[in-house]
């Protein structure tokens, strides 16, 4: 009994080390469990020994996934960095990280572009924002009425740009006045002065004689013996002094001292025309 006993165990040893468990090598999953990790795809999820990072998503996985497109990388554009290249000129168009190309290339165009389309739309675009720092191009000019600078559309107010003018600008209404007032100037240096004939009176004869014609030069004599652009001067001056105190005039009040300046002027012209037709002679000889 006791032989049976102790013979039965010896061959089941010898038994199961002759099975082909027994003579494979011990894996490696058995000696090392905590070396290596899964792959992070869902359909794999392999145990690999060696894995390998993702250098765009961080994300782990084995040798058969690890390229952008095999796990459908999401962060994969970050590392596809491409350099745009202008359709007219064929030059490589350097863009900010996270700047749409499209823009980047339109501003090239629009600016630095050395092809003929582009030159040829840069000649309708001539007017350049003068900011600090704004390279932007309109049409037409807009001028800021404080400081009589050109900007573009976005720096067209005295906020947007840091306005340095001073005081109120003058308004249409005064450059109209203004250059009416001009006008009447000019018109008025070219009408001649009527010249004065007197009649003899040591002649006995009854025919009168006249003088030849003398010219006399326009001087058309205003207030304080002024003449009219001179007294429009001092009518601005007067009306600039005024909004030098703290409490600057308003834009109607300068406008209407302007407009009383003018209207003052325009009357004395008119009362010295008056004057030289009434001094005028009469044609008419007494008989």
């Amino acid at each position: 009994m006791t032989s049976s006993r102790s013979r039965a165990p010896k061959e089941e040893w010898e038994r199961w080390t002759r099975s082909p468990e027994a003579l494979a090598p011990p894996g490696p999953a058995m000696e090392f469990p905590d070396l290596g990790a899964h792959c992070s795809e869902p359909s794999c999820q392999r145990l690999d020994f060696l894995p390998l990072k993702c250098d765009a998503c961080s994300g782990i996985f084995c040798a058969d996934h690890v390229a952008y497109a095999q796990h459908h990388c999401g962060s994969a554009y970050q590392k596809d960095i491409q350099v745009p290249v202008c359709p007219l000129c064929n030059v490589p168009v350097p863009v900010a990280r996270g700047e749409p190309p499209d823009r980047a290339v339109g501003e090239h165009i629009d600016r630095d572009c050395r092809s003929d389309p582009a030159q040829q739309k840069r000649k309708i675009f001539t007017n350049k924002c003068e900011r600090s720092g704004c390279r932007q191009r309109e049409m037409m000019k807009l001028t800021c009425e404080r400081c009589g600078r050109n900007f573009c559309i976005k720096h067209r107010h005295p906020l947007d740009h840091d306005c340095s003018g001073e005081g109120h600008p003058t308004s249409k209404a005064g450059l109209a006045a203004i250059s009416r007032s001009q006008g009447l100037a000019s018109s008025a240096s070219t009408i001649p002065s009527p010249s004065r004939t007197l009649p003899s009176s040591t002649s006995p004869s009854r025919a009168t004689t006249q003088s030849p014609s003398r010219t006399v030069p326009p001087v058309i004599t205003l207030q304080n013996g002024l003449s009219e652009d001179e007294a429009l001067q001092r009518a601005l001056e007067l009306s600039l002094a005024e909004t030098k105190p703290q409490i600057p005039s308003s834009q109607e009040e300068e406008d209407l001292a302007l407009a009383q300046a003018l209207s003052a002027s325009e009357a004395e012209y008119q009362r010295q025309q008056a004057q030289s037709r009434s001094l005028k002679p009469s044609n008419c000889s007494l008989c």
